[in-house]
């Protein structure tokens, strides 16, 4: 078989590590708005292109790492579009979160245009992206898997396929995004508490982390939660807007189920609340703010 000739579009905080972990046994095209994430995608190895037309045209297998399903129309069929450029066979590689519904809408649409889909979403962070250490859990056809699994088995740990159609990896990934939204959302009050009970949040943290109350998300949000009172916050490697949106398909497929899920529903309060304060483009873990505003002791 061929190399296949891989295009990334959108070098954000998951795009840019996926690309250059590709990057090291692929030819990789990206692009993205933002010439800085092109910058960085070009000294890892990954080619920069012009636009999103210019990356997918002559690639065999597109990787969408979008926000929303708006960014996943706009990128596959907006003005910039990529689906009018690629040969007929060629793949699509959603890496997002967008909900079973849309992905299903989608993967109908480009089957018309003689293209596939393969329904990939990834849990893991940024850090994990570069190392090919993710979770990717994938719906989609034998064929279109054949296309993309030795992609997906070079940014994956643990590569999952959930089922033979598109939408299957969004529910498998439903799933999680419920456990990640409440792990985060509870780490955020755990922490609050033990500053409000006078305890040193640093060390509560690590007591924490050896114990059965121990968590990925709060091994990995606990260090910012703490940091996001520093005056200029905490990194942002995971947008509060994020995960408002990603509770919000949580909920919302529980309830086309007909299912309570009243722990992801205060969760999903929490990132709402975070949101609407200004926090949209903060790192996630600062919801810790919306429990707490300030510290014990701080001046308000």
């Amino acid at each position: 078989m061929t190399t296949p000739v891989i295009a990334v579009l959108g070098l954000g905080a998951m795009g840019l590590p996926m690309a250059t972990c590709l990057a090291e046994k692929f030819p990789v095209k990206g692009f993205d708005i933002n010439p800085e994430r092109l910058s960085l995608g070009a000294a890892a190895g990954v080619t920069a292109a012009s636009s999103a037309q210019d990356a997918a045209t002559g690639a065999d297998v597109v990787l969408l790492a979008v926000r929303n399903s708006a960014q996943l129309d706009a990128a596959l069929y907006g003005p910039d579009g990529v689906a009018s450029v690629l040969a007929e066979g060629a793949t699509i590689l959603l890496t997002s979160t967008v909900g079973i519904e849309a992905v299903r809408a989608v993967a109908a649409r480009l089957q018309e245009d003689g293209l596939h889909l393969v329904d990939a979403p990834i849990s893991g962070g940024p850090v994990r992206a570069g190392a090919g250490d993710l979770l990717i859990t994938v719906g989609a056809t034998d064929e279109a898997y054949a296309a993309t699994e030795a992609a997906l088995e070079q940014l994956a740990s643990t590569l999952v396929r959930i089922g033979d159609k598109p939408g299957d990896g969004q529910a498998m990934k439903t799933v999680n995004q419920l456990l990640c939204g409440v792990h985060i959302a509870a780490g955020a009050e755990a922490l609050a508490l033990a500053d409000a009970l006078g305890l040193d949040p640093q060390l509560a943290l690590d007591t924490l982390g050896a114990g059965a109350a121990a968590s990925f998300m709060l091994a990995d949000r606990g260090p910012r939660m703490l940091q996001a009172y520093d005056e200029g916050g905490a990194e942002v490697r995971s947008r509060i807007d994020i995960f408002t949106k990603d509770m919000g398909i949580v909920t919302s497929a529980a309830r086309e189920q007909g299912l309570a899920t009243p722990i992801a529903a205060a969760a999903e309060g929490l990132y709402l609340i975070a949101q609407a304060a200004g926090q949209a483009a903060m790192d996630d873990s600062s919801v810790i703010k919306v429990v707490a505003p300030h510290r014990k002791g701080d001046v308000s």
